[in-house]
């Protein structure tokens, strides 16, 4: 497959098209991450389908003191990924392409979901990225659109301006991918010296923590579920010895702290340990939120959650997440 580089919307409309159009929009640099974006977007168009990757480093994202000038462009390095991951288009727009009339007066608000966690550490950002990504969404019109969920505030804050403002396009969410040391993928991985990737890696042993805490909680509230609190099943377990175990799961699974509390505290404890490496881990945000709305959940919360990190090693700023799923005591997993 030859991937066909375009600069306007006009060569971009001029194209026929015979099936899904699936679009992937970056901001360069691409790497694995953006592969699999790219592979998963092949996989919904299909063979009669078409995969546009749009490159466009939107300066409406980075704020005052923000690496807009450092962040690396690598467009024949881009076009080289984009084919071999299968895609027909990539379409790299100037910036007056994308803003004729220079920055727009009117733009997207992202609202409270956009204040909170990313929105706070970095004013405006959401704002910036949902125009941009409205604009993009007009200018390439596809049919489904793919984002990776190591962004997930991000993700959540485009289907809710796809849903509020009625965009005909499907969104779809692709799972984070990571290095062999657990490092979510990101382009600003490259401005890590090996000591300070060294200590990044809290950022998603940190999550490990917490997902495993979770995950043990689960499987224990699971094993108390099993054991109904009736005298002659506790007297059945007796006769074979597995009352103790049977109380012991549903004490460790009712404990406090337990549910989010422990989740927080599992997590917590590992960028505690990074903040005293050298160099040390300096922590913007540690959350256990509602996807819906990015608010931090309580501890009598069930439904899916979204525990998430921000943090600086050296210069470099990092995000990440896992996605967890709570249940009620008395409900089925």
């Amino acid at each position: 497959m030859t991937t066909t580089l375009l600069r306007t919307a006009g060569e971009l409309h001029a194209r026929t098209r015979t099936g899904r159009r699936a679009v992937v929009m970056t901001m360069g640099a691409l790497h694995e991450g953006h592969a699999t974006l790219i592979r998963t977007a092949r996989g919904i168009a299909g063979p009669d389908g078409e995969v546009v990757v749009t490159v466009f480093v939107n300066p409406l994202q980075f704020g005052q003191g923000e690496d807009l000038d450092r962040y690396p462009r690598t467009l024949d390095a881009d076009l080289a990924l984009a084919e071999q991951s299968g895609a027909d288009v990539v379409f790299a727009p100037a910036v007056d392409e994308v803003y004729p009339g220079g920055e727009p007066q009117v733009r997207i608000t992202a609202g409270p979901m956009g204040e909170r966690l990313e929105g706070s550490s970095r004013p405006g950002h959401f704002d910036g990225m949902l125009t941009v990504v409205a604009k993009l969404l007009h200018l390439t019109r596809p049919d489904v659109a793919l984002y990776g969920q190591k962004d997930a505030q991000q993700l959540a804050l485009i289907r809710r301006m796809v849903r509020d403002l009625n965009f005909g396009v499907e969104i779809v969410g692709v799972p984070t991918v990571r290095e062999e040391d657990g490092l979510a993928l990101s382009s600003r991985n490259r401005y890590l010296s090996a000591a300070e990737r060294r200590t990044a890696l809290a950022l998603s042993g940190a999550l490990f923590a917490g997902q495993d805490r979770h995950a043990a909680q689960e499987a224990l509230r699971a094993r108390a579920r099993e054991v109904p609190a009736t005298r002659a099943r506790a007297e059945a377990l007796s006769a074979i010895g597995e009352s103790r175990a049977a109380a012991d799961a549903h004490a460790v699974a009712t404990a406090v702290p337990g549910g989010p509390a422990a989740v927080r505290a599992a997590a917590r404890q590992v960028l505690d340990e990074a903040a005293r490496l050298d160099p040390p881990l300096a922590l913007d945000y540690l959350a256990l939120v509602d996807p819906s709305d990015f608010t931090e959940i309580g501890d009598d919360f069930t439904g899916d959650a979204v525990l998430a990190v921000a943090a600086r090693v050296g210069a470099t700023r990092l995000i990440d997440n896992v996605p967890l799923t709570f249940t009620s005591f008395g409900a089925a997993s």
